[in-house]
């Protein structure tokens, strides 16, 4: 998720101060992401030193408005029009964290599978039981909680079907584990052994 081009793009709406950035954030993303106000700030503060946005007067409350520049609308279209690129060196904790527990001699890999199982049920429960809290669910605030939430249940029951399958292929080895012991051998500088997964 960026917050950096989420501003970027509301600001291109009009001026905000930063109190004002993290509800216009909230309301349009269903406030499934909350963001604190120094985060905010930081974020702006990076933006005024790209040139994306410009520090207004303070008003007679105190409160800085920032506005967006020429090359900040540039940027917020560029970030519109273009598509989010799923970087391949992302990693996962739980895919990295059952790797490891597969290579590891004498770990139950079926009870961190179950474990893990148990716990994105949950999640996937808690999702699915979630409601929109706002006065009009079918109004623009409530179709973005709903997109957000949706994006998260489906993240999560692709998680569980993952772990079904991991379950099945570890099922093939003995003591569902393939036992890596340290090796002695000293490491050569260069690339890892193997192929890096496309984005």
């Amino acid at each position: 998720m960026s917050v950096r081009q989420s501003l970027l793009a509301i600001l291109d709406q009009g001026p905000c101060y930063g109190y004002q950035l993290r509800a216009e954030f909230d309301r349009r993303t269903g406030s499934t992401w909350p963001l604190n106000v120094g985060q905010i700030y930081n974020t702006l503060e990076r933006l005024e030193r790209d040139g994306l946005v410009a520090r207004g007067e303070a008003d007679s409350q105190g409160h800085v408005y920032w506005q967006i520049t020429d090359a900040g609308s540039a940027e917020v279209a560029r970030w519109l029009s273009s598509p989010v690129v799923r970087a391949s060196a992302t990693r996962d904790e739980v895919a990295i964290k059952l790797a490891v527990a597969a290579t590891l001699p004498g770990v139950d890999v079926a009870g961190v599978i179950r474990a893990q199982r148990t716990a994105s049920m949950q999640q996937l429960e808690s999702l699915r039981c979630a409601e929109y809290a706002g006065s009009d669910p079918e109004g623009p605030q409530g179709l973005a909680w709903s997109l957000v939430a949706d994006s998260m249940i489906f993240a999560a029951e692709a998680e569980l079907r993952w772990l079904d399958h991991a379950e099945q292929r570890l099922a093939g080895h003995p003591d569902h584990a393939m036992g890596l012991e340290l090796t002695a051998e000293r490491p050569k500088r260069g690339r890892p052994i193997g192929r890096p997964i496309p984005a």
